[in-house]
């Protein structure tokens, strides 16, 4: 029997850009696809689209599954859908895979058509600012010059910010969940230790590992298991690992001992076959480079002048890696330039991942928020 708060099955749609893209980097391309997916439907006044940001590891598919693969829902499925909190009998949500990925947007495992070859490493650096411009163009394309809202966490987060800078008349509302304007130093080292990983595997090849029929599975391994740490929190590994042994007895050897171990291991071993290196280089530099208040002396509320939409930001109390005291510093700013902001910090075991988790409080929270905006 099909859940009746399921989208139930979705079918990619991909959209072929022939506008070149001047990205920050100085790098452009001069035409471009995105694979995305849509869920609800697109009112008679297009008013009522909402746009899901992901992450670092996300994708296009946020909701819903596949006919071949019923069990490869949504990253994001208990979030999106009829009646939950983003709810598609009201909202006509779109989710995208983010230019330099590797779920079918164009990457560095596509094929550059000026060389016949996979582009590998001689694709550009892309940047929060250029995904934002490349889903503008996305939305030019399906005729929507108006979000009711812009919703992502984590990196997701950051897109929605840029959006209400970006194109301040394009976007009323921004959730902007488990986020930060910038990235701490620490932030920083551990993507560059996870890039260390992957950039040192003998079977990286530069990044161009592509033309040597291999890939890089044990840096990128690596790269996920201290990823995944960072996600969670002390207390979340505790109660559902402890120092729990997959024997009842010590080997005094270096295989697999504890059951935090044997997760990390099938953790980093999944992503390694499921994700491509190239991107995830890409995708942690977007993460380091994002700092709207750069440009303003570092003055995050300078930053924010251009902006008109309302927000809702959400922080976890576990979250370490993007803390309440980002969030914090991100509401006043907003509060600075007497923006509409409704903060909420959420009580979760659960560290940074938090914001995929379906939580009660916070699924009510965004869903009172999303029940307000007018469509």
């Amino acid at each position: 029997m099909q859940d009746s708060t399921s989208v139930g099955i979705v079918t990619p749609q991909y959209v072929q850009i022939d506008k070149p893209l001047q990205l920050k980097s100085g790098a452009s391309l001069d035409s471009y696809h995105l694979v995305y997916e849509t869920y609800g439907r697109l009112n008679a006044a297009r008013s009522n689209a909402v746009l899901i940001c992901h992450a670092l590891s996300g994708s296009h598919h946020v909701a819903g599954y596949y006919a071949d693969n019923e069990k490869g829902i949504g990253w994001w499925d208990n979030m999106v859908g009829p009646g939950k909190p983003i709810d598609t009998n009201r909202f006509f949500v779109i989710g995208v895979n983010n230019l330099g990925g590797c779920h079918g947007s164009t990457g560095p495992a596509s094929i550059d058509p000026q060389t016949g070859k996979h582009y590998g490493a001689s694709f550009p650096i892309v940047t929060v600012e250029d995904w934002v411009e490349a889903q503008a163009n996305l939305a030019e394309h399906l005729g929507i010059e108006q979000f009711a809202a812009v919703v992502g966490g984590s990196l997701g987060g950051m897109q929605a910010m840029q959006w209400t800078l970006d194109y301040p008349e394009k976007v009323r509302h921004a959730l902007v969940v488990a986020a930060a304007s910038k990235l701490t130093a620490q932030n920083i080292a551990f993507n560059d230790v996870a890039r260390q990983a992957i950039m040192t595997d003998q079977e990286f090849y530069g990044g161009n590992f592509y033309a040597y029929d291999t890939l890089p599975r044990r840096g990128l391994r690596l790269a996920r298991m201290l990823g995944h740490i960072t996600y969670l929190s002390d207390d979340s590994m505790a109660a559902k690992f402890g120092r729990s042994l997959r024997k009842n007895e010590l080997s005094f050897g270096f295989d697999v001992e504890f059951e935090i171990e044997s997760y990390l291991r099938y953790q980093g071993d999944k992503f390694a076959d499921l994700f491509d290196a190239n991107s995830y280089l890409r995708m942690t530099k977007a993460l380091d480079y994002f700092d709207p208040a750069a440009a303003y002396d570092g003055n995050l509320s300078a930053a924010f002048r251009t902006a008109k939409a309302d927000f809702l930001i959400v922080s976890f109390t576990s979250d370490w890696r993007f803390s309440p005291e980002r969030s914090r510093e991100i509401v006043k700013a907003l509060l600075d330039n007497e923006l509409n902001v409704s903060y909420a910090e959420i009580t979760s075991s659960h560290g940074h991942d938090s914001f995929l988790m379906e939580t009660p409080h916070y699924h009510q929270l965004v869903r009172a928020y999303m029940e307000n905006i007018a469509v």
